[in-house]
């Protein structure tokens, strides 16, 4: 899965104003910083900052920082935590069987992430800090960096948890220095860290070098090894069998056609009726039947999604190319790991000028008609950071509001958990429910981005870094893409006596692809459960499920705690005096008190969304600024209160739950989803607390998802799928940020054949 963050611009016939979005937000638990040493406090006056020479008699900093607190790790960051961990093991065979799942950042506390944002790193915005009465005192240095890793012992079945000091020394250092500080390290019992690729190539060799199971392919016409594919899936937890004090894995099995041909779809001929159980700690087979003998299906000819000539076709020769121009580079500035997005403009004062032209050149004309139309967006700041579990997370969300300053409206934002459930009660499929953040990782999952398919125009790209099983380093080129494209109109109003105009929005959106989790049949068998495919072969219903994990902070500066959250459902008024032509509605608010209160789900009968206000800040009416989430499609669970995949996904239950944020609630479904016995682990757990949402910093966790009925059109490979929702301003301004978007001085009309263009006047438009 391909993490990135895409700025969203205009053609060159509109008003040429780029949107930003960001796609595919695909968390390690957040544990308090380890900061609390010694620093020797300096005194600034208004205005500077230790960077910049200082007042006479001002000291400055004490020493530069090269990363930003919320930084990634670097490579060079995770070897020397990695080194560190494993030299600190008591004994050699401690050592040699530690097997490193995650190594992290361990994200330090908001006054950490202020300062460095207001003195120590470019743009300095002494403004996020909180007033207070004569001049700040800001310490000499920040906390040195420190790395939260997740180990697991091969010999013994342990996993811990330690947390590492960093330094800039030894973040400099790769394979010399290696003594960094070890804070912390404890044994977590009773759990299952994730999975790892090494862990699955180990697998699928030690099944196929079992004689039950090649005696098992020869009975279905199998001896070739290097056609058969074995999936390791986690086992789940439906029994004390699955308990984690084995680690364990039932594998699937898939069957390719052709060994000379690695574009072949293997996923195209399920093997069914085997059960395996496998050891992952010691690499053996702990159980195997072959149940049910069920043939392969038939090889299709229309499995594989290679080029058509391999189907029996031709690919088509009609899409001409669209090319993105940016004649004066992006509307962006990115330093480090910050991204700074167009600047914005008090109204009364000046258009911006900071818009700078993106033009959609087609020289073989489109393969489609469209009308010329602006771009939505508004003036945003970002960090943009990325773990292993998560892909890419977004921190430190920020609009420039000119005299006003920076103003916050989230502190972190990431995707937590997706979850997959399985409708067909049958052996295998009732056992897929993949958690496939928890289980697996979306972030070292990641697919490089690349030029033209995933990313157009002027591309910033960001690599990712992350740790192997080994301890080594794996590096991702492009895993993150911060570029700009065309996403619409982004205000327009058509008045039949000016010809004016206004209107627009955010939307936030996943795109779903990918290739079905196939199923065999008997011949003549048809299965009420899926989709039949092809001859033999049929696709089982399924839903999959999102989690967003959004730390709002809506003008909130660091340290404080002012949101809360209310729900507006739409009322139909009652005949009455006050509704004689019964049409009459209007939207009630309630506000969520409490963390019980907050499960929430979706109801598009009463236009149902949810306001994240701040409690003591107002616009120029005397309402409280806010923020909008309003839900595109989205659906629940289809599965009975009993269903084993619930007791460790609790959280799909609803569509919103709402928290009091605390540092170590970062998952929904508790750390170690992999095996867990514990129901109902992670949210449902934590709202129990029931503590107070009427101000505070809080955390809305939004689940969203489809219900895949499989298609046809489906297979080999699905195309694209459009779920998500929508973040907008509520009162947060005090008008449309975006009126002030100067407009072109004309727009130009491409005529079919190309061969000439005419401006269109201020009349009216006809949308086709």
């Amino acid at each position: 899965m391909a993490s990135s963050v895409t700025e969203k611009a205009a053609p060159c016939c509109s008003s040429e104003s780029p949107a930003l979005a960001v796609s595919d937000w695909t968390q390690h638990p957040e544990e308090p910083a380890h900061n609390a040493l010694p620093l020797h406090p300096i005194e600034v006056l208004p205005g500077s900052h230790p960077t910049t020479p200082a007042p006479k008699g001002l000291p400055i900093m004490v020493k530069s920082h090269t990363s930003h607190p919320l930084d990634p790790l670097s490579a060079a960051e995770i070897s020397v935590a990695v080194a560190t961990v494993r030299a600190a093991g008591a004994t050699p065979e401690v050592r040699d069987g530690m097997r490193f799942i995650e190594v992290v950042l361990v994200e330090p506390d908001k006054h950490v992430v202020a300062l460095a944002d207001a003195y120590f790193f470019p743009p300095f915005q002494p403004s996020l800090l909180q007033r207070t009465k004569g001049r700040p005192i800001i310490p000499g240095k920040l906390p040195p960096r420190q790395a939260r890793l997740i180990v697991y012992n091969r010999k013994s079945n342990e996993t811990s948890v330690w947390i590492v000091e960093l330094s800039e020394d030894h973040a400099a250092t790769r394979g010399g220095h290696h003594r960094a500080k070890v804070i912390s390290s404890k044994v977590v019992p009773d759990v299952q860290p994730p999975m790892d690729a090494v862990e699955y190539a180990e697998c699928e060799a030690t099944v196929k070098n079992f004689p039950p199971f090649r005696e098992a392919m020869k009975r279905r016409g199998i001896e070739d090894m290097d056609l058969v594919m074995v999936d390791p899936w986690n086992a789940g937890y439906y029994s004390e069998a699955d308990a984690p004090s084995r680690r364990l894995s039932k594998p699937l099995v898939f069957c390719r056609s052709e060994s000379d041909c690695p574009m072949e779809n293997g996923y195209a001929r399920p093997v069914e009726g085997l059960h395996i159980l496998v050891d992952m700690q010691n690499m053996v087979v702990l159980e195997f039947e072959d149940r049910r003998l069920v043939p392969l299906p038939p090889v299709d000819p229309l499995r594989n999604y290679t080029r058509g000539v391999t189907r029996g076709g031709v690919d088509r020769i009609d899409v001409k190319p669209l090319h993105v121009i940016q004649p004066e580079g992006p509307s962006f500035r990115v330093d480090g790991h910050f991204v700074e997005w167009q600047k914005f403009c008090l109204r009364g004062g000046v258009d911006r000028i900071d818009v700078k032209p993106l033009h959609v050149i087609q020289p073989e004309g489109p393969s489609f008609r469209v009308d010329g139309h602006f771009v939505e967006w508004q003036k945003w700041s970002f960090r943009v950071g990325f773990t292993p579990r998560e892909g890419l997370v977004i921190y430190s969300v920020s609009y420039l509001d000119g005299s006003r300053g920076r103003r916050p409206v989230a502190h972190r934002l990431s995707f937590v958990e997706m979850v997959v459930p399985y409708g067909d009660p049958n052996e295998p499929h009732y056992r897929k429910n993949a958690f496939d953040a928890g289980e697996d990782g979306l972030g070292k999952n990641a697919h490089s981005l690349k030029r033209g398919c995933d990313c157009l125009g002027y591309i910033k790209y960001f690599d990712a870094h992350y740790n192997n099983f080994t301890g080594g380093v794996e590096t991702i080129e492009n895993a993150v893409c911060l570029h700009e494209e065309d996403h619409g109109i982004l205000w327009k109003h058509q008045d039949w006596r000016t010809g004016l105009a206004e209107d627009g929005k955010i939307e936030a959106e996943v795109k779903l692809t990918g290739i079905l989790s196939l199923g065999a049949l008997q011949p003549g068998e048809t299965r009420k459960y899926g989709t039949m495919i092809a001859p033999g072969l049929y696709a089982p219903v399924h839903q999959h499920f999102f989690v967003a994990r959004m730390n709002m902070a809506v003008d909130c500066k660091p340290g404080e705690a002012h949101n809360q959250v209310v729900e507006v459902n739409a009322k139909v008024e009652g005949p009455g005096k006050e509704n004689i032509h019964n049409n009459a509605f209007y939207a009630e608010e309630e506000l969520i008190r409490s963390e019980m209160e907050a499960m929430r789900d979706c109801n598009p009968h009463a236009a149902r969304h949810w306001i994240v206000r701040n409690t003591r800040t107002v616009n120029r009416t005397g309402q409280l600024t806010g923020y909008k989430l309003v839900p595109g499609s989205n659906c629940l669970p289809l599965a009975g209160d009993e269903a084993f995949f619930l007791r460790r996904g609790a959280f799909v239950k609803h569509n919103l739950w709402v928290t009091r944020y605390a540092p170590d609630e970062m998952y929904p479904g508790g750390e170690f989803p992999n095996q867990n016995p514990r129901v109902g682990e992670g949210l449902a757990t934590w709202v129990q607390q029931n503590r107070s949402l009427e101000e505070a910093d809080v955390v809305l966790w939004y689940v969203f998802g489809v219900t895949h009925i499989p298609r046809l059109e489906d297979y080999p490979v699905m195309p694209v799928e459009h779920i998500g929702f929508m973040l907008m301003p509520y009162g947060f301004f005090n008008c449309s940020p975006a009126v002030d978007v100067p407009p072109n001085a004309s727009v130009l009309d491409h005529k079919e054949d190309g061969m000439s263009t005419k401006a269109i006047s201020n009349g009216l438009i006809a949308k086709l």
